[in-house]
């Protein structure tokens, strides 16, 4: 099968790319990449005005499979990261049961495979039952596929345990994707604890919970040599310490989501939308605004969405009963175009180091590029597109986004995985 891509804007800059092309693809791999190509193909498009970039990844994405499915399943899952652009995820463990076992590390790439949407990479559990107290079968994972380890859902509390999962996760060259929770101090905290949680009149959930977390992570990775990746931070000081951690040479990673950039504790009006309830909850517009410049200056290593569906009846619950997390996996590059690339906060080249280089380099998988031998795992979007993003517009199951009705200028419109077209013009190839 050959597919050849015309009149495409390319950028990458891993080869440093950015032109006008045509593109190749042929039995799963880019053949050429050329100003112009004269070539027989069984599948010609053009794609003039379109912009083409090496395959999203979202390394924090929970497909709620296995005992979950009624929120989400890998097949809808793995749908609607398609449908936001994505060609590769990283899922969670924490499903029921925990992914803290080879064999259920091979039923999540089973039902990966067999859905045939997207790349599906594993993250194992690094404690049995994310209960902190004994370690998973790290090796085991490892042997059959795990990229990555974590608890995420839970912080683990216990400094000595953390010590051994790193000690463990250095000898299989795997990050550790760290969920910094103190819940000593965060307790049944709901939203940001300041000025918002005192007129919602909701218990607090103070940034330090967080910080405090990632302080002695830190430390413990400096002890270790292992590769410690914070996940979803929130505030300003987190980030000082991760950048200050960087600057000393520890192998420290961070991530940010679109709703912890774009979002603050202040869109929590009386209504008590649950949608914005989120762990760990959306902070003050300066850490906003600090995350961001931390996008900018290169601390932030990538964005991801921490996707996180739930059903209609259990967001509809009063806010302190309703479970935290929102979907994202299908508004982020809307999001990220509209509120950093188009205002000239970023560029297109940091936009991919951000959500197609760093995270791949992240869980070590293979690289894509642009270029003759690469995987014809590509994300074409059109810049120009303007949509809202409506509850009816998802193929997730789950309709609990914080985005709902918000208006972004481009949209992820064509995807090919391993050079299969799995979206085309804004439709998912069935």
């Amino acid at each position: 099968m050959k597919t050849l891509l015309k009149n495409v804007r390319a950028i990458d800059p891993q080869v440093g790319l950015d032109g006008i092309v045509d593109i190749l693809i042929e039995d799963g791999a880019i053949t050429q990449v050329a100003p112009s190509i004269d070539a027989t193909a069984d599948e010609v498009r053009d794609l003039t005005g379109k912009v083409v970039i090496p395959g999203l990844v979202d390394i924090h994405v929970h497909l709620r499979e296995p005992g979950f499915e009624y929120k989400e399943d890998v097949a809808s899952g793995t749908r609607a990261a398609v449908h936001g652009g994505f060609t590769d995820i990283c899922c969670m463990a924490n499903t029921k049961p925990v992914v803290d076992t080879a064999a259920l590390v091979e039923f999540v790439k089973d039902r990966a495979a067999a859905a045939d949407n997207c790349h599906v990479h594993v993250a194992g559990a690094c404690t049995q039952g994310l209960a902190g107290e004994t370690l998973a079968e790290m090796g085991d994972m490892d042997a059959h596929g795990a990229v990555a380890f974590t608890d995420d859902g839970r912080g683990i509390q216990d400094a000595g345990m953390m010590r051994r999962v790193m000690d463990y996760a250095v000898q299989f060259g795997h990050p550790i994707m760290d969920h910094c929770q103190d819940e000593s101090l965060v307790d049944a905290g709901q939203v940001n604890e300041g000025v918002v949680s005192t007129r919602l009149g909701m218990l607090g959930w103070p940034a330090a919970g967080e910080e405090l977390h990632i302080c002695r992570d830190i430390e413990l990775a400096r002890l270790t040599g292992a590769h410690l990746h914070i996940q979803h931070l929130t505030s300003a000081h987190g980030l000082d310490m991760v950048r200050a951690a960087k600057a000393d040479g520890s192998t420290v990673t961070c991530e940010v989501t679109p709703h912890h950039l774009f979002l603050t504790e202040d869109a929590i009006g009386d209504e008590y939308n649950t949608y914005l309830k989120v762990n760990p909850p959306l902070r003050t517009a300066e850490d906003a605004q600090a995350l961001i410049a931390g996008v900018v200056d290169g601390t932030v290593d990538c964005i991801v969405t921490d996707h996180a569906p739930h059903a209609d009846y259990e967001k509809a619950r009063e806010f302190e009963l309703a479970p935290f997390g929102m979907t994202g996996i299908e508004t982020s590059l809307g999001a990220v175009l509209t509120n950093l690339v188009r205002p000239g906060v970023i560029s297109y080249e940091r936009m991919v180091e951000l959500m197609a280089v760093n995270p791949r380099k992240i869980i070590g998988i293979a690289p894509v590029s642009i270029e003759a031998g690469s995987a014809a795992d590509l994300t074409v979007f059109d810049p120009e597109l303007s949509w809202t993003v409506t509850e009816e517009g998802f193929e997730s199951k789950a309709k609990n986004c914080g985005f709902v009705g918000a208006e972004f200028t481009g949209r992820a419109t064509d995807v090919y995985v391993g050079g299969v077209a799995k979206m085309l013009n804004g439709e998912l190839v069935k």
